[in-house]
């Protein structure tokens, strides 16, 4: 098949390019602004995505204000100059809501074509407490978009229940994380490396797991935690020394994705026993980098991971069951081995980076595609 020239010499036609709105942009943006960092660092061809930050690098309600009205003046630009660009609205709850009600509106008054991507550890319960006038505007918001996409089985049936979403608009897309390439040999006789990546705070189950290494279970154990995330990383430091963790757990704060990887590549186990998740980028790293994966199943885990095959699940705020399974697996190289080898299966097969912007970019054309063949006018 014949290569089109712009693949070659130059950006793509406006009309297979897309605009992705995110709060906090790649750098401020959490584990959204991560994920399509990733994509822009994957794609095949530069400025086929685009990325305008909608919040700053934390709300405050002016610079906040300043920032989602210039990502209208970008929908509007765009769709004066480039009708067939995408639209993609990263949204999640609380204050994202809010912002993207205004953005939506704005891409619907233009006739702008628009996805909303939905990444909410809970999404169902943020919805459900709002009062009856913000829900009808939420399911409006959803209704009107050109296409829904979801991490996984739960937020689709939120999407279909509790939105009114058609079923034929919403699209299950899981999140991805780039190849670091085949693990290193990890020796059985080596210390035991435990990271844990993410913001310190109990959604992602910082005070049971410090209550977990703190546990009977696993003393006489050689093994070593890292604790990597923001938050408030002072008050856990003080928590672990108050637990007699302070030789044996580092809290470094929040890493780069260089940091990332070099912690990885030491690790042997990743641990994440969040509350709730859409589907943990942190997961993601620790199949990845071959690491045993422990953590909760909540979101979109138990789509895609198998317990004591692909990861081991806990339940949920249990110290003693989360002391008890990373201790075995502490204890266990060959177990640790057989886990982290599937789990690296599953990544190659299912999570890499390439195969989730081919995916994008088939539902991107898939959206632009009626609006370009029929000439729309802008």
């Amino acid at each position: 098949m014949q290569v089109p020239a712009y693949r070659l010499s130059g950006p793509p036609p406006a009309e297979e390019s897309v605009r992705h709105h995110v709060p906090g942009g790649c750098e401020d943006g959490g584990g959204i602004g991560r994920l399509i960092g990733y994509v822009v660092e994957a794609q095949p061809v530069e400025g086929t995505h685009l990325v305008q930050d909608t919040r700053g690098p934390r709300w405050r309600p002016l610079p906040s204000a300043l920032r989602l009205g210039a990502a209208i003046l970008a929908l509007a630009g765009d769709r004066i100059r480039h009708p067939g660009r995408v639209q993609h609205i990263h949204i999640a709850g609380r204050g994202s809501t809010a912002r993207k009600l205004i953005l939506t509106a704005a891409a619907r008054a233009l006739g702008s074509t628009h996805l909303l991507h939905l990444h909410d550890f809970d999404y169902a319960a943020d919805f459900i407490r709002r009062p009856a006038w913000q829900q009808r505007l939420i399911r409006h918001m959803f209704r009107r978009a050109d296409r829904v996409v979801v991490l996984g089985e739960r937020d689709r049936d939120t999407a279909l229940g509790l939105l009114g979403v058609p079923a034929d608009r919403v699209s299950i897309l899981r999140n991805c994380v780039p190849d670091p390439g085949p693990p290193p040999a990890r020796p059985d006789h080596r210390m035991c490396r435990i990271v844990f990546l993410g913001q310190l705070g109990p959604r992602k189950g910082v005070p049971e797991l410090l209550a977990a290494l703190a546990h009977p279970a696993m003393q006489g154990v050689p093994w070593r935690a890292t604790l990597a995330g923001g938050g408030p990383v002072e008050d856990y430091r003080t928590e672990a020394r108050r637990l007699g963790l302070g030789e044996r757990v580092a809290m470094p704060g929040w890493l780069t994705e260089p940091q990332t990887r070099a912690l990885c590549a030491g690790a042997d186990i990743l641990v994440l026993p969040s509350h709730g998740e859409g589907m943990a980028m942190a997961v993601l790293e620790g199949l990845a980098h071959g690491l045993a994966v422990v953590t909760t199943r909540v979101g979109a885990h138990g789509d895609v991971l198998e317990h004591d095959r692909t990861c081991l699940f806990v339940p949920v705020g249990d110290a003693e069951a989360l002391a008890a399974t990373l201790a075995r697996l502490v204890r266990d190289p060959a177990q640790r081995r057989r886990i982290a080898e599937a789990g690296r299966a599953l990544y190659l097969s299912d999570m890499a980076i390439h195969g989730y912007v081919r995916r994008l970019s088939d539902l991107h054309r898939d959206l632009a595609a009626p609006r370009h063949l029929q000439g729309d006018p802008a």
